[in-house]
């Protein structure tokens, strides 16, 4: 049996998983954690994935590493770290993101440069960032490389080119998915004339090398453009993915540039395109609050399960960590509504459903897309009580695809599809875990949201 491994280096940990390459069963899985917080040491990442993957990866005829987007691995002229990453979540990037797009001349100008307009989570907004604030290690760093990037060069040995792919390099704000090629201009303008050297972007179903054991090593790509490929998404699908952050992405033959800011416009991991819409907050928002009501996930759930829609008035606004869809960087977590008599934990905890699925269902709106089918996965789509609210929510039939760490399973189909040297990736079929049909009567889940959006407009 051919057998390969796709790695899923998230914010919280590394995840591996070893499939079949033809059927795509999973054979096999291990975890690792990664340290808490908005920056962390790269090397941690790499410890985590040699924790996980010992006497896994090098039996394994292929493998591919899928890593959270955005984040700056700065390194010298060494090829040692000039400080600890920052990750996509890290908000003190958002003056800079301000002060890049009034400098190209505003919203439309970045979206027709890189098909997306850069938010702080964005790659080139830490380089401007680090610039201002940091210009000792500025001036130190000759490479930039991305979480996958680094992981995938340190697998290969210190001597190797190091190499990206379309998927993830769309998400640094300086490559163009519409002209698949660097603006190195963008690059200099954010970090103040500086250009230090950018990895190669590797073809989708490209070998980049081999670990130091012999094991070849595919080009990998960001996380959503990985869930992507693990779901099998295809033309018409949308993706509504529910883990510490939120995205609603779908699959496009052609570029998107969205002036507005809310659509990033990234490339995905087959030679197509991935417009995605990502919030900061969604599965944290109703961990948070469990914790706040001293229960666990499921007995919250059980609470929220006895309150009608609506919560009795309350709306959650789950900005938590800040907002990146809406553009709130400083907001807070705040709750509307609240009297006497609806002040009861089962209220606060429909309450958090609620506004943590509204906060995802403004994201689908900016898609402008309708849905062939909604696909809803990453932890919180585990609950029932969160697809059935879901589909009354969003107003449309939701599919919940069986559990699953569908990052890592893209990664492993990309090395799969990199090793057999086909033209397209394996034909590997999520399996559907619940159907929940769009509700008969729509009024119950628009007034939810009507609710929630008067919520959010006399504060914001």
């Amino acid at each position: 049996m051919v057998t390969v491994a796709g790695v899923d280096s998230s914010t919280q940990s590394c995840k591996i998983v070893v499939c079949d390459a033809e059927t795509g069963a999973v054979l096999a899985r291990a975890q690792a954690p990664h340290p808490d917080g908005t920056e962390v040491p790269a090397e941690s990442w790499w410890r985590a994935l040699e924790s996980a993957g010992a006497g896994r990866l090098d039996r394994v005829d292929a493998l591919a590493v899928a890593g959270q987007q955005h984040g700056l691995v700065a390194l010298d002229a060494r090829h040692r770290p000039v400080r600890d990453a920052l990750l996509w979540n890290d908000t003190r990037s958002a003056g800079a993101a301000e002060d890049l797009v009034r400098e190209l001349g505003g919203t439309g100008a970045w979206a027709e440069a890189v098909g997306s307009v850069p938010l702080a989570a964005f790659t080139v907004t830490k380089l401007r960032w680090l610039a201002d604030h940091e210009p000792e290690a500025a001036d130190r760093t000759a490479r930039i490389l991305l979480p996958h990037d680094y992981l995938t060069w340190r697998l290969r040995g210190a001597d190797a080119e190091p190499t990206t792919d379309r998927g993830d390099a769309s998400g640094t704000g300086y490559w163009s998915p519409a002209t698949d090629s660097y603006r190195e201009d963008l690059l200099a303008l954010a970090f103040r004339g500086r250009t230090p050297e950018l990895p190669r972007v590797a073809r989708p179903a490209e070998l980049v090398g081999r670990t130091a054991a012999g094991t070849p090593v595919a080009a990998g790509t960001g996380d959503n453009a990985a869930a992507a490929l693990g779901l099998g998404l295809g033309d018409g699908d949308i993706a509504i993915s529910l883990g510490t952050s939120g995205t609603v992405f779908a699959r496009s033959a052609t570029p998107s540039a969205d002036p507005s800011g809310a659509v990033a416009g990234f490339a995905d991991a087959t030679g197509a395109f991935l417009p995605l819409v990502c919030t900061l907050n969604a599965a944290r928002v109703l961990t948070s609050l469990a914790d706040l009501l001293g229960v666990d996930r499921a007995t919250m759930e059980t609470l929220a399960a006895q309150e009608n829609p609506g919560s009795s008035g309350v709306v959650l606004l789950p900005y938590l960590g800040g907002e990146r869809t809406p553009n709130l960087p400083h907001a807070s977590g705040s709750l509307h509504g609240l009297r006497p008599d609806n002040m009861r934990p089962s209220v606060l905890a429909r309450a958090g459903y609620e506004g943590m699925l509204c906060n995802m269902a403004d994201a689908l709106d900016a898609l402008r897309m309708v849905p062939r089918r909604v696909l809803l996965i990453g932890g919180a789509a585990r609950s029932p009580l969160v697809a059935r609210l879901a589909a009354q929510i969003f107003g449309v039939a939701v599919t919940v695809p069986e559990p699953d760490e569908y990052v890592a399973i893209g990664a492993a189909r990309q090395a799969a599809w990199a090793l057999s040297g086909a033209p397209e990736p394996p034909d590997w079929s999520a399996r559907t875990s619940a159907e929940v049909p769009a509700p008969e009567d729509s009024a119950a889940g628009q007034e939810v949201r009507a609710q929630y959006a008067r919520a959010r407009q006399s504060l914001y």
